[in-house]
């Protein structure tokens, strides 16, 4: 699972910076959220524009309608069995730009761990998005979590390299069985 994640917009980030600003000349009078950011929360996500892949102010978490609160992570082994996923899965793949990403430990000490890629300023998350009452929204797909992160929790989400993140935009071919790619391994640091 992932619950939380990091969108620090340090200057010598400039991918980020880059995105972040996209948005903000785009929609001047934007609720986006740095830092860090929490289910419901405006974000961007990169997504297929034409035959170019642009930057998109989206809400994080698709919206239950026999309950309340919102879905924020489709397990990637099944999104492609669930009515929820399945088209945007097939039609509207994203991706989540990030600096990391949050998990606790499961243990009564609750212990806060933030996971990042080594030598790397932005971690890239595979999602999906979908329109709801006119809002655009995304959910972050995840999988069974590899041995850098399987101690603190069993769900992760996929990663894609800088390099993958057209493939899995456009085209389906490389998205489907990219759900089922071994994760990268990650670092982590305690966070307050």
């Amino acid at each position: 699972m992932c619950g939380r994640y990091s969108l620090f917009t340090e200057e010598e980030n400039q991918e980020i910076m880059r995105i972040v600003r996209s948005i903000g000349q785009r929609y001047p009078e934007n609720t986006m959220k740095l830092g860090e950011i929490y289910p419901t929360n405006q974000a961007p996500i990169l997504q297929q524009d034409s035959n170019q892949i642009i930057p998109e102010l989206c809400t994080w978490g698709f919206p239950r309608f026999h309950a309340k609160g919102v879905i924020i992570n489709a397990r990637s082994e099944t999104a492609d069995e669930r009515p929820m996923f399945r088209k945007s899965l097939h039609m509207r793949r994203c991706v989540i730009p990030s600096t990391g990403f949050f998990e606790w430990s499961q243990d009564e000490q609750k212990v806060k761990y933030r996971f990042t890629m080594p030598n790397q300023e932005v971690l890239y998350m595979a999602g999906i998005y979908n329109e709801f009452k006119g809002e655009k929204r995304f959910a972050i797909l995840t999988t069974a979590a590899n041995l850098s992160i399987s101690d603190v929790h069993n769900r992760m989400p996929v990663i894609l390299p800088r390099d993958k993140i057209e493939d899995w935009i456009m085209t389906e071919e490389f998205a489907i069985p990219y759900l089922h790619a071994r994760m990268p391994a990650l670092i982590r640091e305690w966070a307050a």
